[in-house]
């Protein structure tokens, strides 16, 4: 039909008629709130970099949790910054580790908040790479077998999900392999499995304290330039167990988290970043961009695009506007 019989505006005319025919929408069990835990007690530390966000010790996670899990975000996901670094990043995998003990912690104190665990070196390594290096270079298979320890270690302290950000080839079977071994075939796998070699990390280094010591990351991360690549590696992590596939970050890879969803129907979570955070709020503490109206824009774009859960740092904010509060 053509105008004027059909005129697309009769939907438009108010809020009730948009909502009614409304394609997309947001929910609270979208959302993954990310959290920084580091030691001490009583301790918050903020991200100058991330307005509203903070390293918290372990005490001052639970009680950001009860909140969390107050206003109905069904999960969290947990970075650790560990008192000491090494070349091997070992407090990644001990069971008197900081998010070893943050797991249980926030188990006891809110059983029904589904705890997640980032798995990766580079926030204990003490030169920021996310493995084992040998001249110069990390060395995948060396990995691997402590990405899979840091795993176990993370389930045997009651984590529902492993999240495994490395990026290196195999490690998504060999955590699955350990995992079944030692008798966790409950606990899923949420598999980094398109991250790129991004700028817009810079502000969760200063959080994670993660930054390279020396080089990059690109030549285990994915090039931005490449699609194709992306689904590949999905395929990759899917075949070896994973349960869900991550695309990361998201804003700039709407495409790559429409592809994955639309060639493999599987879970798909997409990580509104610490970049993308930073430049929102930014512009909103500038005044220059309706902070709070944007955070919906964005987050229901990625939701559009094919996520079927977001990881952001924007998730309280997200549940309180759609609590009305």
């Amino acid at each position: 039909m053509e105008f004027p019989v059909y005129r697309p505006r009769r939907l438009r005319k108010n809020e009730r008629l948009r909502r009614l025919v409304r394609e997309t929408a947001l929910s609270l069990d979208h959302l993954i709130y990310p959290l920084f835990v580091g030691p001490g007690k009583d301790s918050v530390e903020p991200v100058s970099s991330m307005p509203g966000v903070s390293q918290l010790s372990v005490d001052r996670a639970v009680k950001e949790c009860e909140e969390v899990g107050a206003l109905g975000i069904p999960a969290v996901i947990l970075f650790g910054i560990p008192e000491q670094k090494d070349p091997l990043g070992s407090e990644a995998y001990l069971d008197s580790g900081v998010v070893q003990g943050a797991i249980r912690a926030i188990k006891e104190k809110v059983p029904a908040l589904i705890v997640m665990t980032d798995v990766c070196l580079c926030e204990y390594t003490d030169h920021g790479h996310c493995g084992v290096v040998k001249n110069g270079d990390v060395d995948n298979d060396a990995t691997l077998e402590l990405l899979a320890k840091e795993a176990l270690s993370h389930a045997r302290a009651g984590a529902d999900i492993v999240a495994p950000s490395d990026m290196m080839d195999g490690r998504v079977g060999a955590i699955r392999k350990t995992l079944d071994q030692n008798g966790f075939q409950q606990v899923a796998i949420m598999a980094y499995a398109a991250k790129y070699a991004s700028g817009f990390y810079g502000p969760f280094r200063e959080a994670a304290q993660s930054t390279p010591q020396f080089g990059d990351r690109r030549s285990y991360q994915m090039d931005p330039a490449n699609a194709d690549e992306a689904l590949s590696e999905v395929e990759l992590d899917i075949r070896e167990g994973a349960d869900i596939v991550m695309v990361k970050p998201a804003m700039a890879y709407l495409d790559i988290v429409y592809r994955v969803k639309q060639k493999f129907g599987y879970p798909v979570a997409a990580y509104n970043v610490s970049g993308e955070y930073s430049m929102i709020k930014a512009a909103g503490q500038n005044g220059w961009i309706d902070e709070q109206r944007i955070i919906m824009e964005v987050l229901l774009a990625i939701k559009r695009a094919g996520a079927d859960m977001i990881l952001s740092y924007f998730a309280k904010d997200v549940a309180r506007q759609l609590h009305g509060w």
